[in-house]
């Protein structure tokens, strides 16, 4: 394929990930007082008894509800968009490597679970409990559904994509593009970017949150170096394939072939 070929089927599949979002989103506004409770659960908790959020401007509420459908429907969207993902991918692949699409699919998707869970039931709910300390008698805690929710869809989502880890490290791995070497040559840093990234997720100075926050992603990432080995260990004594330079050299080829077939085009006579 051509690389106007490959934007192409990018494009098609983006068409039909979208559209399944969509679907999605449907089915989880009929369900939107249910999903909005289990969203709003964790800091509704932490508040007063009989406090509740507040909406300050006419359309706060709707646009809330728009939101939580579209989370829904991204939830359960998230299967056939993994699976759009890997049928892109595939074809660059080995016969032997296209078999692994179901552990692709399983991993994506579990791993979309899992930061979610994580955000929902731990990240929020603690971010959530520490501002909540600093009501007193002068200062009352009276949130926002925008700013609350908007908060809350960031962690989830940041989440869900740090979870994507150990799925982005098999891809990249049965690429070549990554070893078990070379992930565990740069432990040290992977350790400061967690850190770094659960003070900015966490948004609050307390060290113990931002360890339990770092601690998934620590782990996600040794997880990801087991990963790595085993799929090391499958390529041992298979030919090498594209390499990150060979890969750089191919795309570097074919784009300096395209503007070449564009400047003859160019140059070619007009008929009057």
């Amino acid at each position: 394929m051509g690389f106007l070929d490959h934007l192409e089927e990018l494009r098609s599949r983006l068409i039909r990930s979208g559209i399944a979002v969509g679907i999605g989103m449907l089915v989880a506004f009929v369900f939107r007082d249910r999903l909005a409770s289990i969203v709003l659960e964790p800091t509704l908790r932490a508040l007063p008894p009989g406090a509740s959020l507040i909406a300050t401007k006419p359309g706060e509420g709707f646009a809330f509800y728009l939101d939580v459908a579209l989370i829904g429907g991204a939830v359960l969207a998230a299967p056939y968009v993994i699976f759009q993902v890997w049928r892109f991918i595939a074809p660059g692949l080995h016969a032997s490597e296209r078999r692994l699409a179901i552990p692709f699919l399983i991993m994506a998707t579990g791993g979309t679970v899992a930061g979610a869970l994580f955000a929902h039931s731990v990240l929020f709910p603690s971010t959530i409990a520490f501002f909540a300390t600093f009501d007193s008698s002068a200062i009352k805690l009276t949130p926002r559904v925008e700013e609350t929710f908007g908060l809350y869809r960031n962690m989830l989502l940041g989440m869900i994509a740090v979870f994507q880890l150990p799925t982005l490290i098999f891809f990249l791995a049965l690429m070549r593009l990554v070893t078990a070497r070379w992930l565990w040559r740069n432990v040290k840093y992977a350790i400061l970017i967690s850190f770094v990234a659960a003070a900015l997720l966490t948004s609050s100075p307390d060290p113990w949150n931002q360890a339990v926050t770092a601690a998934p992603m620590i782990a996600l990432y040794v997880v990801s170096i087991g990963i790595a080995w085993v799929v090391g260990l499958r390529h041992r004594h298979e030919p090498s394939p594209i390499g990150a330079h060979k890969l750089r050299l191919v795309v570097t080829a074919t784009m300096v072939e395209q503007v070449r077939r564009a400047g003859i085009n160019s140059q070619r006579p007009t008929r009057t």
